[in-house]
Protein backbone atom coordinates (compact mmCIF):
# COMPACT_ATOMS: atom_id res chain seq x y z
CA UNK A 1 0.00 0.00 0.00
CA UNK A 2 1.64 3.25 -0.57
CA UNK A 3 1.29 6.03 1.99
CA UNK A 4 0.70 9.62 0.63
CA UNK A 5 2.43 11.89 3.76
CA UNK A 6 0.13 14.56 4.71
CA UNK A 7 2.04 17.82 5.39
CA UNK A 8 1.37 21.04 4.13
CA UNK A 9 3.38 20.09 0.85
CA UNK A 10 3.49 17.05 -1.04
CA UNK A 11 6.75 17.23 -3.24
CA UNK A 12 6.32 15.08 -6.15
CA UNK A 13 8.91 12.82 -7.43
CA UNK A 14 10.03 13.29 -10.72
CA UNK A 15 11.03 10.48 -12.85
CA UNK A 16 10.73 7.37 -10.12
CA UNK A 17 13.81 8.57 -8.07
CA UNK A 18 13.23 7.10 -4.41
CA UNK A 19 13.51 10.87 -2.18
CA UNK A 20 11.49 12.13 0.64
CA UNK A 21 8.83 14.62 1.41
CA UNK A 22 8.96 18.03 2.75
CA UNK A 23 6.37 20.43 4.24
CA UNK A 24 6.78 24.15 4.78
CA UNK A 25 3.97 25.18 6.47
CA UNK A 26 1.70 26.70 3.68
CA UNK A 27 -1.43 24.79 3.46
CA UNK A 28 -3.88 24.03 0.15
CA UNK A 29 -7.68 24.49 0.04
CA UNK A 30 -9.04 22.59 -2.88
CA UNK A 31 -12.27 23.44 -4.14
CA UNK A 32 -14.11 21.25 -5.87
CA UNK A 33 -17.24 21.88 -8.82
CA UNK A 34 -20.29 20.65 -7.90
CA UNK A 35 -22.54 17.85 -9.28
CA UNK A 36 -25.42 16.41 -8.75
CA UNK A 37 -24.99 12.66 -6.55
CA UNK A 38 -25.54 10.48 -9.67
CA UNK A 39 -25.03 7.10 -8.12
CA UNK A 40 -26.32 6.33 -4.42
CA UNK A 41 -26.22 3.02 -2.28
CA UNK A 42 -28.65 4.44 0.49
CA UNK A 43 -29.83 1.43 1.52
CA UNK A 44 -27.94 -1.75 2.84
CA UNK A 45 -29.66 -3.93 0.56
CA UNK A 46 -28.18 -1.57 -2.12
CA UNK A 47 -24.45 -2.19 -1.05
CA UNK A 48 -25.67 -6.20 -0.75
CA UNK A 49 -26.88 -5.95 -4.26
CA UNK A 50 -23.38 -4.63 -5.36
CA UNK A 51 -21.65 -7.01 -3.35
CA UNK A 52 -22.74 -10.10 -5.04
CA UNK A 53 -22.06 -8.96 -8.09
CA UNK A 54 -18.28 -7.73 -6.92
CA UNK A 55 -16.77 -10.03 -4.46
CA UNK A 56 -16.78 -13.13 -5.98
CA UNK A 57 -14.26 -11.35 -8.87
CA UNK A 58 -11.64 -9.84 -5.96
CA UNK A 59 -8.97 -12.08 -4.76
CA UNK A 60 -6.38 -11.75 -2.28
CA UNK A 61 -2.60 -11.23 -3.55
CA UNK A 62 0.43 -12.38 -1.84
CA UNK A 63 3.85 -12.42 -3.20
CA UNK A 64 7.39 -13.49 -1.54
CA UNK A 65 10.88 -12.08 -2.49
CA UNK A 66 14.24 -12.64 -1.42
CA UNK A 67 15.68 -15.67 -0.13
CA UNK A 68 14.15 -18.28 2.06
CA UNK A 69 17.51 -19.60 4.00
CA UNK A 70 18.69 -17.23 6.41
CA UNK A 71 22.55 -17.26 4.50
CA UNK A 72 20.55 -16.10 1.68
CA UNK A 73 19.10 -12.54 2.41
CA UNK A 74 16.43 -10.71 3.54
CA UNK A 75 13.01 -12.65 2.65
CA UNK A 76 10.08 -10.47 2.56
CA UNK A 77 6.05 -11.29 1.89
CA UNK A 78 3.87 -8.67 0.60
CA UNK A 79 -0.19 -8.83 0.24
CA UNK A 80 -2.57 -6.87 -1.32
CA UNK A 81 -5.49 -7.43 -3.31
CA UNK A 82 -6.70 -7.82 -7.06
CA UNK A 83 -9.42 -8.39 -9.08
CA UNK A 84 -9.95 -11.04 -11.96
CA UNK A 85 -10.69 -9.67 -15.76
CA UNK A 86 -11.21 -12.83 -17.51
CA UNK A 87 -12.34 -16.06 -17.02
CA UNK A 88 -9.05 -17.81 -17.73
CA UNK A 89 -7.29 -16.03 -14.63
CA UNK A 90 -6.10 -12.50 -15.55
CA UNK A 91 -5.61 -10.26 -12.43
CA UNK A 92 -5.21 -6.75 -12.45
CA UNK A 93 -3.01 -5.17 -9.17
CA UNK A 94 -0.52 -2.84 -8.38
CA UNK A 95 2.98 -3.35 -9.71
CA UNK A 96 4.07 -2.37 -6.17
CA UNK A 97 1.86 -5.36 -4.93
CA UNK A 98 4.26 -7.94 -6.46
CA UNK A 99 7.40 -6.14 -7.56
CA UNK A 100 10.73 -7.96 -7.16
CA UNK A 101 8.16 -10.98 -6.28
CA UNK A 102 10.30 -14.19 -6.26
CA UNK A 103 6.80 -16.07 -6.12
CA UNK A 104 3.25 -15.13 -6.71
CA UNK A 105 0.01 -16.57 -5.16
CA UNK A 106 -3.48 -16.49 -5.41
CA UNK A 107 -6.57 -17.13 -3.03
CA UNK A 108 -9.94 -16.69 -4.97
CA UNK A 109 -13.05 -15.31 -2.97
CA UNK A 110 -14.80 -17.42 -0.42
CA UNK A 111 -11.95 -20.19 -0.49
CA UNK A 112 -8.58 -20.77 1.65
CA UNK A 113 -6.23 -22.52 -1.03
CA UNK A 114 -3.59 -20.47 -2.22
CA UNK A 115 -2.96 -20.82 -5.80
CA UNK A 116 0.02 -20.67 -8.07
CA UNK A 117 0.19 -17.75 -10.60
CA UNK A 118 3.10 -15.87 -12.46
CA UNK A 119 2.94 -11.71 -13.87
CA UNK A 120 2.22 -11.42 -17.47
CA UNK A 121 3.28 -7.71 -17.26
CA UNK A 122 3.66 -4.62 -15.49
CA UNK A 123 4.05 -0.80 -15.40
CA UNK A 124 5.93 0.55 -13.12
CA UNK A 125 5.21 4.29 -14.63
CA UNK A 126 1.26 3.58 -13.65
CA UNK A 127 1.87 0.96 -10.71
CA UNK A 128 0.00 -1.70 -12.79
CA UNK A 129 1.05 -5.45 -13.00
CA UNK A 130 -1.44 -8.21 -14.71
CA UNK A 131 -0.87 -11.88 -13.08
CA UNK A 132 -1.90 -14.98 -14.34
CA UNK A 133 -3.92 -17.35 -12.23
CA UNK A 134 -1.75 -20.44 -13.50
CA UNK A 135 -4.47 -22.90 -14.95
CA UNK A 136 -7.75 -21.31 -13.74
CA UNK A 137 -10.65 -21.44 -15.49
CA UNK A 138 -14.51 -20.09 -15.61
CA UNK A 139 -13.76 -17.79 -12.87
CA UNK A 140 -16.46 -14.54 -11.87
CA UNK A 141 -15.06 -11.07 -13.29
CA UNK A 142 -15.62 -7.55 -12.56
CA UNK A 143 -17.13 -4.99 -15.37
CA UNK A 144 -15.04 -2.48 -15.88
CA UNK A 145 -17.20 1.01 -15.96
CA UNK A 146 -16.17 4.68 -17.38
CA UNK A 147 -14.69 6.92 -14.48
CA UNK A 148 -14.77 9.88 -16.64
CA UNK A 149 -18.58 9.45 -15.60
CA UNK A 150 -17.62 9.49 -12.18
CA UNK A 151 -18.89 12.81 -10.35
CA UNK A 152 -17.87 13.96 -6.84
CA UNK A 153 -20.30 12.87 -4.42
CA UNK A 154 -21.34 9.27 -5.94
CA UNK A 155 -21.36 6.23 -3.96
CA UNK A 156 -18.44 3.85 -4.09
CA UNK A 157 -17.44 0.67 -2.59
CA UNK A 158 -13.72 -0.07 -1.71
CA UNK A 159 -13.06 -3.55 -1.81
CA UNK A 160 -9.98 -5.79 -0.90
CA UNK A 161 -7.73 -7.76 1.45
CA UNK A 162 -6.97 -5.32 4.31
CA UNK A 163 -4.40 -5.80 6.51
CA UNK A 164 -4.41 -9.77 5.07
CA UNK A 165 -7.09 -10.64 7.93
CA UNK A 166 -8.64 -13.89 6.92
CA UNK A 167 -12.08 -14.73 6.49
CA UNK A 168 -12.68 -12.55 2.93
CA UNK A 169 -12.51 -9.30 1.44
CA UNK A 170 -13.03 -6.05 3.45
CA UNK A 171 -15.90 -3.86 2.43
CA UNK A 172 -16.15 0.15 2.86
CA UNK A 173 -18.70 2.58 1.70
CA UNK A 174 -17.76 6.32 0.76
CA UNK A 175 -18.15 8.71 -2.02
CA UNK A 176 -16.00 9.75 -4.54
CA UNK A 177 -14.39 12.94 -2.32
CA UNK A 178 -12.44 14.43 -4.98
CA UNK A 179 -10.96 13.70 -8.77
CA UNK A 180 -7.46 14.22 -10.79
CA UNK A 181 -5.42 14.06 -7.81
CA UNK A 182 -1.62 14.50 -7.77
CA UNK A 183 0.83 13.26 -5.51
CA UNK A 184 4.10 11.38 -4.20
CA UNK A 185 3.59 8.12 -2.59
CA UNK A 186 5.83 5.78 -0.38
CA UNK A 187 5.41 2.27 0.33
CA UNK A 188 6.79 0.10 3.81
CA UNK A 189 9.81 -0.36 1.74
CA UNK A 190 10.76 3.33 0.92
CA UNK A 191 10.27 3.22 -2.95
CA UNK A 192 8.51 5.96 -3.72
CA UNK A 193 5.92 7.04 -6.48
CA UNK A 194 4.49 10.06 -8.50
CA UNK A 195 0.98 9.24 -9.31
CA UNK A 196 -1.37 11.59 -11.33
CA UNK A 197 -5.05 11.90 -12.13
CA UNK A 198 -6.13 9.95 -8.94
CA UNK A 199 -10.41 9.73 -7.39
CA UNK A 200 -10.06 10.66 -3.74
CA UNK A 201 -12.07 9.04 -1.40
CA UNK A 202 -13.53 8.98 1.80
CA UNK A 203 -14.23 4.86 1.79
CA UNK A 204 -11.56 3.11 4.65
CA UNK A 205 -8.74 1.88 2.92
CA UNK A 206 -5.77 0.08 4.51
CA UNK A 207 -2.88 -1.58 4.03
CA UNK A 208 -3.44 -4.82 1.69
CA UNK A 209 -6.50 -2.91 -0.40
CA UNK A 210 -3.59 -2.15 -2.86
CA UNK A 211 -4.99 -3.60 -6.36
CA UNK A 212 -8.56 -3.99 -4.96
CA UNK A 213 -11.66 -2.20 -6.62
CA UNK A 214 -13.39 1.07 -6.14
CA UNK A 215 -16.83 0.30 -7.20
CA UNK A 216 -20.01 2.66 -8.01
CA UNK A 217 -23.60 1.85 -7.16
CA UNK A 218 -24.06 -0.39 -10.76
CA UNK A 219 -21.42 -2.36 -9.26
CA UNK A 220 -18.81 -1.22 -12.55
CA UNK A 221 -14.91 -0.86 -11.32
CA UNK A 222 -13.88 2.79 -11.56
CA UNK A 223 -11.04 2.77 -9.92
CA UNK A 224 -8.26 0.40 -8.32
CA UNK A 225 -7.55 1.13 -4.69
CA UNK A 226 -3.49 2.22 -4.51
CA UNK A 227 -2.97 4.90 -1.55
CA UNK A 228 -3.54 6.06 1.65
CA UNK A 229 -2.57 9.57 3.33
CA UNK A 230 -1.13 9.54 6.31
CA UNK A 231 -0.22 12.14 9.25
CA UNK A 232 3.57 13.67 8.72
CA UNK A 233 3.80 13.57 12.39
CA UNK A 234 3.69 10.01 12.03
CA UNK A 235 2.80 6.86 10.48
CA UNK A 236 -0.87 6.59 11.31
CA UNK A 237 -3.50 6.78 8.11
CA UNK A 238 -5.56 10.31 8.60
CA UNK A 239 -9.13 9.88 8.54
CA UNK A 240 -11.13 9.18 5.27
CA UNK A 241 -8.19 10.24 2.69
CA UNK A 242 -7.73 7.22 0.24
CA UNK A 243 -6.66 7.35 -3.56
CA UNK A 244 -7.66 5.15 -6.44
CA UNK A 245 -6.41 4.84 -10.08
CA UNK A 246 -9.14 5.41 -12.87
CA UNK A 247 -10.02 2.58 -14.31
CA UNK A 248 -10.25 4.51 -17.58
CA UNK A 249 -6.12 5.15 -17.22
CA UNK A 250 -5.79 1.14 -16.85
CA UNK A 251 -8.00 -0.06 -20.01
CA UNK A 252 -5.62 1.78 -23.06
CA UNK A 253 -2.71 -0.71 -21.02
CA UNK A 254 -4.37 -3.90 -20.46
CA UNK A 255 -3.02 -4.98 -24.21
CA UNK A 256 0.81 -3.67 -23.25
CA UNK A 257 0.25 -5.42 -20.15
CA UNK A 258 -0.45 -8.42 -21.49
CA UNK A 259 2.60 -8.83 -23.73
CA UNK A 260 4.39 -7.24 -21.16
CA UNK A 261 6.70 -10.24 -19.73
CA UNK A 262 8.40 -13.33 -19.62
CA UNK A 263 5.78 -15.18 -17.67
CA UNK A 264 4.07 -16.80 -20.34
CA UNK A 265 6.94 -19.56 -20.34
CA UNK A 266 7.53 -19.31 -16.36
CA UNK A 267 7.61 -22.40 -14.29
CA UNK A 268 3.81 -22.14 -12.04
CA UNK A 269 4.23 -20.56 -9.04
CA UNK A 270 7.33 -18.10 -9.94
CA UNK A 271 6.98 -15.08 -10.36
CA UNK A 272 9.77 -13.95 -13.43
CA UNK A 273 10.98 -10.29 -13.74
CA UNK A 274 8.88 -8.92 -16.54
CA UNK A 275 9.99 -6.01 -19.02
CA UNK A 276 8.16 -3.47 -18.17
CA UNK A 277 5.85 -1.88 -20.45
CA UNK A 278 6.50 1.80 -20.60
CA UNK A 279 10.16 3.18 -20.55
CA UNK A 280 9.45 5.62 -18.09
CA UNK A 281 11.38 9.18 -18.47
CA UNK A 282 13.65 10.06 -15.94
CA UNK A 283 15.82 13.18 -14.81
CA UNK A 284 16.60 12.41 -11.19
CA UNK A 285 15.34 15.07 -9.04
CA UNK A 286 12.92 15.28 -6.14
CA UNK A 287 11.01 18.59 -6.49
CA UNK A 288 8.08 20.41 -4.75
CA UNK A 289 6.22 23.41 -5.37
CA UNK A 290 7.42 27.09 -4.68
CA UNK A 291 5.22 28.27 -1.65
CA UNK A 292 5.56 31.83 -0.19
CA UNK A 293 7.43 30.84 2.49
CA UNK A 294 9.65 28.66 0.35
CA UNK A 295 10.60 31.69 -2.00
CA UNK A 296 10.97 33.97 0.75
CA UNK A 297 13.05 31.75 3.03
CA UNK A 298 15.24 30.91 0.09
CA UNK A 299 15.40 33.85 -2.34
CA UNK A 300 13.77 32.37 -4.83
CA UNK A 301 12.38 34.65 -8.03
CA UNK A 302 9.76 32.87 -9.35
CA UNK A 303 6.32 32.54 -7.49
CA UNK A 304 5.47 28.98 -9.37
CA UNK A 305 7.30 26.01 -10.52
CA UNK A 306 8.98 22.85 -9.44
CA UNK A 307 11.24 23.59 -6.82
CA UNK A 308 14.28 20.97 -7.01
CA UNK A 309 14.62 19.83 -3.64
CA UNK A 310 17.46 16.91 -4.14
CA UNK A 311 19.38 15.48 -6.86
CA UNK A 312 19.71 12.05 -7.58
CA UNK A 313 24.02 11.18 -7.95
CA UNK A 314 24.67 9.84 -11.11
CA UNK A 315 21.42 10.81 -12.78
CA UNK A 316 20.72 13.11 -16.14
CA UNK A 317 20.06 15.87 -13.68
CA UNK A 318 23.48 15.64 -12.08
CA UNK A 319 24.88 15.43 -15.61
CA UNK A 320 23.00 18.39 -16.68
CA UNK A 321 24.21 20.19 -13.46
CA UNK A 322 21.04 20.98 -11.71
CA UNK A 323 21.34 22.26 -8.25
CA UNK A 324 19.39 22.13 -5.12
CA UNK A 325 17.10 25.29 -5.27
CA UNK A 326 17.07 25.44 -8.58
CA UNK A 327 12.87 26.22 -9.76
CA UNK A 328 11.85 24.30 -13.10
CA UNK A 329 9.75 26.89 -14.68
CA UNK A 330 10.24 25.36 -18.70
CA UNK A 331 10.26 22.06 -20.80
CA UNK A 332 10.68 22.26 -24.07
CA UNK A 333 8.94 25.90 -24.09
CA UNK A 334 6.14 24.58 -22.31
CA UNK A 335 5.56 26.33 -18.81
CA UNK A 336 5.84 24.44 -15.90
CA UNK A 337 4.02 26.26 -13.14
CA UNK A 338 3.83 23.24 -10.56
CA UNK A 339 5.68 20.07 -10.16
CA UNK A 340 2.42 17.98 -11.30
CA UNK A 341 2.47 19.77 -14.73
CA UNK A 342 6.71 18.60 -15.07
CA UNK A 343 5.07 15.64 -14.38
CA UNK A 344 2.85 15.86 -17.24
CA UNK A 345 5.18 17.07 -19.59
CA UNK A 346 7.37 14.08 -19.30
CA UNK A 347 4.77 11.47 -19.23
CA UNK A 348 4.98 10.81 -23.13
CA UNK A 349 8.67 10.99 -23.26
CA UNK A 350 11.05 7.71 -23.07
CA UNK A 351 14.74 7.57 -21.87
CA UNK A 352 16.93 8.73 -24.62
CA UNK A 353 14.93 11.81 -25.46
CA UNK A 354 16.74 15.28 -25.14
CA UNK A 355 14.34 17.99 -23.29
CA UNK A 356 15.24 21.47 -22.80
CA UNK A 357 14.51 22.61 -19.55
CA UNK A 358 13.88 26.59 -18.34
CA UNK A 359 15.32 27.39 -14.89
CA UNK A 360 16.20 29.97 -12.11
CA UNK A 361 19.01 29.82 -10.74
CA UNK A 362 18.63 32.35 -7.95
CA UNK A 363 17.54 35.29 -10.05
CA UNK A 364 19.07 34.17 -13.17
CA UNK A 365 17.03 32.29 -15.88
CA UNK A 366 18.79 30.09 -17.78
CA UNK A 367 18.25 26.91 -20.21
CA UNK A 368 19.70 23.62 -19.70
CA UNK A 369 19.63 20.44 -21.57
CA UNK A 370 19.27 16.88 -20.05
CA UNK A 371 19.08 13.50 -22.07
CA UNK A 372 16.57 11.37 -20.06
CA UNK A 373 17.18 8.42 -18.71
CA UNK A 374 15.39 5.01 -17.71
CA UNK A 375 13.17 4.62 -14.43
CA UNK A 376 15.44 2.91 -11.77
CA UNK A 377 14.48 -0.47 -11.15
CA UNK A 378 12.39 -0.90 -8.06
CA UNK A 379 11.79 2.99 -8.65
Amino acid sequence: MWVVLITAVLAALVGGLVGGLVGSGTQHTFVEKFFPNQSALSKPQDIQSVLAKVEPAVVSIDSQSGATGSAGGDFVQAAGSGMILTPDGEVLTNNHVVSGASSVTVTLFGQTRALPAHVLGNDPGNDLALVQIDRASNLPTVSLGDSAQTRVGDSVLAIGNALALAGGPTVTDGIVSAENRSLSAQNDSGQTENLTGLLQTNAAINPGNSGGPLVNAQAQVVGMNTAVASSSTGNAPTQNIGFAITVDSVKPRLAQLRLGGTGGGATPGTAPQPSPVTNSAYIGVTVGPVTPTLQQQDHLTPSSGALVLSVQPGSPAEQAALQVNDVIVALNGVAIQSPANLTAALHPLKAGDHVTLGIYRGSSRRTVGVTLGARPSGG
